[in-house]
């Protein structure tokens, strides 16, 4: 695969070894990861095609698959189990390089840290607050609009909202916090939650999500505590549909369970979309400011996001 070319699908080596390199503005060319038996490459283009961002050239004799994206949604459309264990595999993958890449990025100072405000870790905002059977308005016929519905039919919208009850929050009360175990997974129906990572007596905004989108769902679904807090950025209100539920529906092999699957994905896309705006971001900063030990590591961080990856 080469920078620039269009991303097709997926390699995956079997033996030998290569490198990923991209090419930075300037000239500069940069080994971004070295990759051996067992690794994955242009994971990205199995959900969505987009431009290879790097250029993978063999350091030993390679050989290994390769799974063109029209193959790849053929399969996970069935029902089989081989097929729902392998789109959670590659959703597994990306969750956990976002991750990854998301502690080197809140490694680095920023001019958007902010005064944390008083959110101890460990601590269960929710503890208390009421689950409600209803919303306080009719959200029937709004839930068919939101974009993680957007390919739901009434019936499989029906199956999801069933399965969660329903949070009426105040501006500025918390949803989740670091450190606590993800008992649930939420969607935004009307407001927006504010996500933030505390460090010391810092926050930085990670994420403003609206009505529609997912929230919390990759922590339920990698079974790990959430390392970054949540906040309503307005009242809302969020339908929140509890762990063991969200790994019913997530594994399950319904029409609703295969748009819940898909609906995870678009959103781990959007997810390192903001990642990669953010390091972008910090580089520029970096640079202004001369700090050139932030900038080399974050634009290392920056290639290994879109190494093996196409863009959003």
């Amino acid at each position: 695969m080469r920078q620039g070319d269009p991303a097709r699908g997926a390699y995956i080596l079997r033996e030998g070894s290569a490198d990923a390199i991209v090419w930075l503005p300037g000239g500069e060319k940069l080994t971004v990861a070295s990759l051996g038996p067992g690794s994955v490459v242009g994971e990205m283009a199995l959900i969505e095609l987009g431009t290879c961002t790097a250029t993978l050239r063999a350091t030993a004799p390679i050989s290994g698959w390769f799974v063109a994206h029209e193959d790849f949604r053929a399969l996970v459309s069935q029902a089989s189990p081989a097929a729902l264990r392998l789109q959670h595999a590659v959703t597994s993958i990306l969750a956990d390089k976002v991750a990854a890449l998301n502690v080197q990025l809140l490694g680095c100072a920023a001019a958007e840290d902010r005064p944390a405000r008083a959110a101890p870790a460990g601590v269960d905002p929710l503890a208390g607050v009421p689950r409600l059977e209803r919303a306080s308005f009719d959200t029937r016929p709004f839930l068919q609009r939101l974009p993680v519905f957007e390919h739901f039919m009434a019936d499989e919208i029906d199956e999801v909202a069933g399965r969660g009850r329903y949070l009426e929050l105040a501006r500025g009360d918390g949803l989740f916090a670091a450190g606590t175990p993800a008992a649930a997974a939420f969607i935004v129906i009307r407001g927006a939650a504010e996500v933030v990572a505390m460090r010391g007596e810092l926050e930085r905004r990670i994420a403003v999500l609206g009505p529609g989108q997912l929230v919390g769902q990759l922590s339920v679904l990698r079974k790990t505590p959430h390392s970054t807090h949540a906040f309503a950025r307005e009242a809302s209100t969020i339908l929140e549909i509890e762990a063991a539920d969200f790994h019913d529906l997530y594994f399950g092999s319904s029409r609703a369970s295969a748009r819940l699957r898909q609906a995870v994905q678009v959103s781990l896309l959007a997810s390192m979309a903001r990642t990669n705006r953010a390091l972008t971001r910090l580089i520029s900063h970096a640079r202004l400011a001369t700090a050139r030990h932030d900038e080399a590591t974050l634009e290392a961080a920056r290639a290994s996001l879109i190494a093996t990856a196409s863009p959003v």
